[in-house]
């Protein structure tokens, strides 16, 4: 099988990584022509341009930060589609687009399939992270054995645009929590308690979470790095608000955490590092929400698995 991947960032770049480090095929394109460059010296090949890939490749992978890239990116590639192609959209995208995008690969006789990721880069660079697959059931049996080598843990979500709802249910669930996290650590401030206390009170109790586990070590550290911006938190509480809205589900907390986000990214702007929307609490108070002895960065010290499809 011949894998083409377009989109070597923050994400890609480690999904596509896992790829090559487990032997698959490769060939690899992206608009930074020194991504791209460092994938061929471990041993990829360049795809030269989406339309290459599409012609070249069995499946052909896209992991773009934005709706709009991966329609770009698939213009390019649609009129190149034949039968037994499989395209896999990665990104954390709109499932009535991907749907969309889908129906023009399968009506050309190709498969298509919504398998966005979540577990944080951390997990997506050694192999552990979680995978969500939307697609017929014939179709996920057969890219099953790709998607083991990306990820650890793959769910079956059903058919086309599934994953992609889940997707955003759960990134909008992060988001609630990172706000959280940035409140009870500024409030643990502001009482008086030690940082260090505070985090570990948090963690053995019924406030833990992946969230706290993660991102509030690196809050304390002061890094506030786990290679995620705010804009990318704004773009996907608005794909999860899309998907309320569209099931007219009338939401009260998410029209609230965008409403914080845009104002984050107007202070400190859209490439700002997510955890650093505790900063407009900082600014607010004068605290200082570090502590000594957590890490910069959140590294997964599992070793890399072979995933395995979880059943309900």
């Amino acid at each position: 099988m011949h894998v083409g991947f377009i989109g070597l960032g923050n994400v890609g770049g480690k999904l596509s990584g896992s790829l090559l480090r487990n032997g698959v095929k490769l060939s690899v394109h992206d608009l930074d022509k020194g991504l791209v460059n460092n994938f061929v010296t471990r041993g990829a090949s360049d795809g030269k341009n989406p339309q290459n890939i599409m012609e070249t490749c069995d499946v052909i992978i896209t992991c773009l930060p934005s709706p709009s890239a991966s329609n770009e990116v698939m213009q390019q590639m649609i009129e190149f589609v034949t039968i037994g192609k499989v395209w896999l959209e990665m990104s954390t995208t709109d499932e009535a687009e991907v749907r969309r995008l889908g129906a023009l690969v399968i009506e050309k006789g190709g498969a298509a399939v919504d398998c966005p990721v979540s577990g944080g880069c951390h997990r997506a660079d050694t192999g552990n992270i979680s995978i969500f697959s939307g697609c017929d059931r014939s179709t996920f049996e057969y890219i099953l054995p790709l998607l083991t080598k990306m990820g650890r843990k793959v769910l079956h979500t059903g058919e086309l645009g599934s994953a992609s709802i889940l997707k955003v249910i759960t990134n909008y669930l992060a988001t609630a929590n990172l706000v959280s996290c940035a409140e009870a650590l500024t409030v643990a401030k502001g009482a008086g308690m030690d940082l260090s206390v505070a985090y570990k009170a948090f963690s053995i109790s019924s406030g833990n979470s992946f969230v706290n586990e993660t991102e509030s070590q690196v809050i304390l550290n002061g890094s506030r790095d786990i290679s995620f911006t705010m804009d990318l938190v704004a773009k996907d509480i608005g794909l999860f608000q899309a998907v309320a809205d569209r099931a007219k589900i009338p939401l009260e907390l998410n029209p609230l955490l965008i409403s914080i986000f845009a104002d984050g990214i107007k202070r400190f702007g859209p490439r700002e590092l997510s955890p650093n929307i505790i900063k407009r609490l900082e600014e607010t108070t004068g605290l200082d929400i570090r502590a000594s002895g957590f890490p910069a960065q959140i590294v997964d010290d599992e070793p890399e698995e072979i995933g395995y499809e979880v059943t309900i």
